[in-house]
């Protein structure tokens, strides 16, 4: 697989090039609307690209597009998980600004404008293949369809090289978007590939020939043989994502439009393995992400901080269609159309992140709420009920002859914010491992500082050492004030609103409230139009 996928890229990454080569700003195409592809990927930390310089994960097409555009360094999701950081790029706003959306499988109330419904009504065919926005419930908080836009999920493959992969044909759906949409119509089309997401076929990246030896083992966990493979097993999930993007680039390079399309690939949060997807720390938040098309000034490799809740003021002015009230990120433009590399606007000096609850993982169906703000050199974490188990509560003993009640999920190995996997068994089952174990599953202070370059895994809190103090209050107060400002619920103290909205995942036998779909009536509150 990682041949083929290697020579598609080539040809694709050439035909850029030579598309890019031909246009002038006094030919049509200029005028027109540009198209706009998005292509998500499910789970994927920012290292894990080739163009990155991973030795593992081999992506041409993506890397050709940021070859031709523009490579960012620092790109941060609004959040660690997928529901609530796919509805803050929907809506360009943080997740403390969201209500329910804010939260991992809950509801999405229509209040909420999204830049799709802006783009629609000034033209824009929308489609999606893939994974939208979700999991949780659109449907009954007013919505006709996902907020993505249609679905286009329709045409599946005969076949799948591994298990864990979907059988969704999604450059094959796009291909239907663009047969089905009018010919002189601009389009927004969303990829929202489900891989990498767990489960991954153990043993899939030795079968594609990769090498234990090669791969890029971040800190928090122990560099051995299973977690080795587990991080190869990742990579050809990614590699699927790739081929796919690289044929439906072929698609619209086939219908004329390939210079006419701004290309955006990112990912919706980070790699699911212990310590990293649904935590605050680098690895959980950080993102690959590459912008070209017209008016992109391409070749260059940007550093500035930026997020994904950007995106959407930068689609609305990209496309020349009117933004709306409440944005909170900031258009990424200035940016794409300068020439300069490395660092291009000064005042973006940091990004803020936060969680809420993600899995049923706690008794009353409790989340672990946390805000951070992340700057060049310094992530700054407030948990801010550090009383909770990070990563959920610890594995219930049941008696032998235990029977699962109907309608709930199994409690087996416990710390149920982590998705099971070879590398949290491992974890779980090694004596010798339980250092690494404390990081991802232990219970955290009230505030955590990370040295950024010289700890990207996030391995030593400096919260408590005496020479960073100043730093750690200076965060500190840029965090709070940030939150206050957006009206963050958690900063005004009606943070326990978050406690009460609905969850409609499984459900697991914690103690007091476990209702699927119901609010915790504990805390009043209720979706509202």
């Amino acid at each position: 697989m990682q041949k083929s996928v290697s020579i598609l890229g080539i040809i694709i990454f050439l035909s850029l090039l030579a598309c890019s080569s031909q246009t002038t700003p006094n030919q049509e195409t200029e005028k027109k609307q540009p198209n706009i592809l998005f292509a998500i990927s499910d789970d994927q930390s920012f290292p894990y690209t080739s163009i990155y310089g991973d030795k593992t994960t081999i992506t041409p097409n993506f890397d050709a597009i940021a070859k031709r555009g523009v490579l960012f360094n620092n790109a941060f999701v609004a959040a660690p998980q997928c529901s609530p950081s796919r509805a803050a790029i929907l809506t360009g706003r943080n997740i403390w600004q969201l209500e329910e959306a804010g939260t991992h499988g809950s509801y999405f109330p229509k209040k909420h404008p999204v830049f799709t419904d802006v783009l629609e009504a000034n033209g824009y065919a929308l489609g999606y293949t893939g994974k939208p926005w979700g999991p949780g419930n659109y449907k009954d908080a007013g919505w006709k369809r996902n907020p993505v836009g249609p679905e286009y999920n329709a045409i599946k493959l005969e076949s799948v090289p591994y298990t864990g992969i979907r059988n969704t044909n999604y450059s094959a759906n796009f291909n239907a978007f663009l047969d089905k949409k009018a010919a002189s119509q601009p389009f927004f089309f969303w990829y929202g590939a489900s891989e990498p997401h767990r489960v991954f076929e153990k043993g899939s990246g030795l079968k594609e020939g990769k090498k234990l030896a090669d791969v890029n083992v971040p800190d928090f966990l122990p560099d051995d043989a299973e977690v080795r493979g587990d991080i190869l097993d990742y990579s050809v999930e990614i590699e699927w994502f790739d081929k796919h993007l690289g044929e439906i680039l072929a698609h619209i390079e086939a219908a004329g439009e390939l210079d006419n399309t701004i290309v955006v690939i990112t990912a919706d949060n980070g790699m699911a393995f212990p310590y990293a997807k649904a935590n605050l720390q680098e690895y959980g938040t950080h993102v690959p992400l590459a912008i070209a098309g017209p008016t992109v000034k391409g070749g260059r490799v940007v550093n500035d901080l930026v997020a994904t809740i950007d995106l959407a003021p930068t689609f609305l002015e990209l496309s020349n269609t009117p933004t709306y009230q409440g944005i909170t990120g900031r258009s990424l433009v200035n940016i794409l159309q300068s020439e300069k590399q490395n660092l291009v606007d000064e005042s973006r000096q940091m990004v803020l992140t936060g969680r809420e609850r993600h899995t049923h993982a706690r008794p009353n169906n409790f989340g672990y709420p946390a805000r951070a703000i992340r700057t060049q050199d310094f992530l700054f974490i407030k948990n801010l009920k550090p009383d909770r188990w990070p990563a959920g509560d610890p594995a219930i003993e049941f008696p032998t002859n235990h029977q699962l009640p109907k309608g709930f999920k199994a409690m087996n190995q416990g710390y149920h914010d982590i998705d099971a996997c070879p590398s949290k068994t491992h974890l779980l089952e090694q004596a010798e491992l339980a250092d690494y174990l404390e990081l991802a599953v232990g219970k955290r202070p009230a505030e955590q500082l990370f040295d950024i370059k010289n700890d990207p895994g996030c391995t030593k809190n400096l919260a408590n050492d005496p020479s960073f103090a100043a730093t750690l209050k200076k965060l500190d107060v840029q965090l709070v004030s940030a939150l206050t400002e957006q009206g963050d619920p958690r900063m005004l103290g009606t943070g326990d609103v978050f406690e009460s909205y609905p969850r409609f995942g499984g459900m697991r036998e914690f103690a007091g409230f476990k209702e699927r779909g119901a609010y915790n009536p504990v805390f009043q509150a209720k979706i509202k139009d």
